[in-house]
């Protein structure tokens, strides 16, 4: 088997704002693989040279998981225009898929979700409800989230914030009542999962959350001091979560310009995101925007793998 692999050189992620020197310091480091060359992007890494078409062996897809954990999100540059066929077999080199949404006409693939800014080519409206995590409602929210543009319009990004370091920038009383939420799933569900929990992979802090998809929230869950908030309450929870992702011209924020050809694996418990009000601009202003995702299951309920006490938390 002929594998399309890069030369055996690695870039290490330093960060969004690396200077050349950094780049150049990093450029020199080698990674615990030699697949494939990685560059450091805004947010996670860029694959160049690598072929998606062809099937890798086990130990190739086992090197792209870890590196998705490693850095949130894998960019695979120029695959052209990948079939929903071939993009639910990629999928499952990291677990089982799970669709649970709608069905449009013209979508390649019952698992393949297809959205666009034109209602005859995919579904509209999707992801401007806030920001949010997949799957949330589900009993354990999606593990990855793969993406592939068909079509790119001129404008029309998604946005992506990392939630652990969303987490660790909280001021100490603002993440002991964070640590004290749960919140539940609109009524479709009710499902009930802590907002801040232990990344089943990585063992770091992260979010359960869809600030367009919450009933309520429930403080100190689980105990004699339990309560559930009324809708103003609620909704003003809500607004002070979003004004986390978008404080300080929403430093935190990565908005991933889309190029022809591009596929990403994102680690979707680790990454929060966005669609921007771009992607529903009409075809007429931005051309034709199609996007096509598919979702793999959650395989662990959120828990918190640390005690928490009233005054501080315990690892």
């Amino acid at each position: 088997m002929i594998l399309h692999l890069c030369k055996r050189s690695y870039v290490i992620f330093a960060g969004s704002a690396l200077c050349l020197g950094l780049v150049r310091m990093a450029a020199t480091m080698q990674s615990d693989h030699s697949f494939y060359n990685v560059k450091p992007a805004e947010m996670g890494v860029e694959v160049e040279g690598f072929d998606l078409i062809a099937d890798p062996p086990q130990e190739v897809k086992d090197a792209i998981r870890r590196d998705v954990h490693k850095y949130g999100m894998v960019i695979f540059r120029n695959q052209g225009q990948i079939s929903g066929k071939r993009h639910v077999e990629i999928s499952k080199w990291f677990g089982e898929l799970e669709s649970t949404f709608y069905k449009h006409p013209k979508s390649p693939h019952p698992d393949v979700f297809r959205v666009s800014n034109d209602e005859s080519e995919g579904c509209t409206g999707v992801g401007r409800t806030g920001w949010h995590i997949d799957g949330s409602f589900q009993p354990a929210p999606f593990s990855y989230s793969l993406y592939h543009m068909m079509h790119v319009p001129k404008n029309g990004d998604t946005v992506f914030a990392p939630l652990n370091k969303l987490i660790n920038q909280l001021p100490e009383e603002k993440l002991q009542r964070w640590e004290r939420l749960w919140m539940v799933s609109d009524a479709r569900t009710d499902r009930v999962h802590p907002l801040i929990y232990s990344h089943p992979v990585t063992g770091l802090k992260t979010l359960c959350f869809h600030l367009g998809m919450t009933e309520s929230f429930i403080w100190d869950y689980g105990t004699a001091q339990a309560r559930e908030t009324d809708w103003s309450e609620t909704s003003a929870l809500l607004q002070e979560i979003h004004q986390e992702f978008v404080k300080d011209n929403g430093a935190i924020q990565y908005s991933h310009k889309w190029q022809p050809g591009d596929f990403i694996i994102s680690d979707n418990l680790a990454l929060g995101h966005e669609a921007s009000p771009e992607t529903q601009y009409p075809r007429s202003k931005v051309g034709l925007r199609v996007l096509h995702r598919t979702t793999i299951k959650g395989t662990v309920p959120p828990q918190k793998n640390y005690s928490v006490t009233k005054n501080h938390v315990e690892l």
